[in-house]
């Protein structure tokens, strides 16, 4: 796959991931949220082994595999969705929306640590514009930012979690492929959810039963569109470009999230959203190296074209 297509589904996987949001909150509202969180997720690693079977990717792992991707499962699925779906409880969703535009700049420190990333100066400006642009998409979304408080806290630990887990999955992607690491991280992931919500939701099998038809079509397209084949496209886009330049495009997600906010439940996007979008961009184009491999691109044709001449 090359650089452009890998971009381009990164983008898309942003837009399942901005509108799963909406979804997400229509969700834990109609049920037990780490019952229907368990049941989602478990969904999704079936939808991804069923790709892996049609394409016939499917192989048997080793013993250290198996034990790295499960704590790798524990990162990334299960500190990091309990966290989320327990700190959003308790803070607001501006709080939230800047704590998470931290993703990509914690993991792009974490790989500069751990994986010895070159920090380029495009990239680390890029990383300012996209954060800058979610603030100002975050903090004109919602009437007030509230306090530090322990929701603000357990939102931070589901960003660090997730970074971390980055770490983790393009050490893994060299040797495994990421598809068949998504889909076992993901069913991991799904049953130690599951054990957890029957402590700590004792009725949340019983809620199910309140979901209607709508309510569930909304739970599978959840499931198999944005965390089954959007983590899959995700998990292969860090083996292709690495943690830190994959976790810039996260920073398209709120926006996203403000768009399906205003066209599935009538919230109003303002002006000064627009224009942190438009950092985000920009953002994303610099720390991708979108704009650098542009202008070596343009120079070369620029240079070739003077030999000719």
């Amino acid at each position: 796959m090359s650089k452009l297509s890998t971009y381009f589904s990164l983008v898309m996987v942003m837009v399942f991931w901005g509108a799963n949001v909406v979804a997400v909150k229509i969700l834990v509202y109609t049920f037990a949220p780490i019952t229907i969180t368990a049941f989602r997720i478990f969904i999704a690693s079936l939808t991804v082994f069923l790709v892996l079977g049609i394409a016939g990717q499917w192989r048997k792992v080793t013993a250290k595999e198996m034990l790295m991707m499960f704590v790798t499962g524990l990162l990334n699925v299960v500190a990091h969705h309990y966290c989320l779906a327990t700190g959003l409880t308790k803070t607001t969703a501006s709080n939230a929306g800047i704590i998470l535009g931290m993703s990509p700049l914690l993991t792009a420190l974490l790989a500069l640590i751990f994986l010895r990333d070159r920090f380029r100066a495009a990239k680390f400006i890029g990383i300012i514009f996209g954060f800058a642009g979610v603030i100002f998409i975050v903090t004109h979304s919602s009437a007030k930012i509230g306090a530090v408080s322990l929701g603000d806290m357990l939102i931070f630990l589901a960003v660090l979690a997730q970074a971390v887990s980055f770490i983790f999955i393009k050490k893994l992607a060299a040797t495994i492929d990421a598809r068949l690491l998504t889909g076992w991280m993901l069913l991991f992931g799904s049953v130690v959810l599951f054990l957890a919500s029957l402590f700590i939701e004792p009725d949340g099998l019983l809620r199910l039963k309140e979901g209607k038809i709508t309510t569930w079509f909304i739970f599978l397209a959840s499931a198999i569109l944005a965390t089954g084949l959007g983590q899959m496209i995700y998990n292969r886009a860090i083996h292709s470009l690495g943690a830190a330049e994959s976790a810039i495009f996260i920073n398209l997600s709120p926006f996203f999230s403000l768009v399906a906010s205003s066209l599935f439940l009538g919230e109003t996007i303002h002006v000064v959203q627009w224009f942190g979008f438009f950092f985000i961009v920009v953002g994303v184009m610099l720390a991708s190296g979108a704009v650098e491999e542009g202008f070596s691109k343009m120079m070369r044709t620029f240079g070739q074209r003077k030999l000719m001449g």
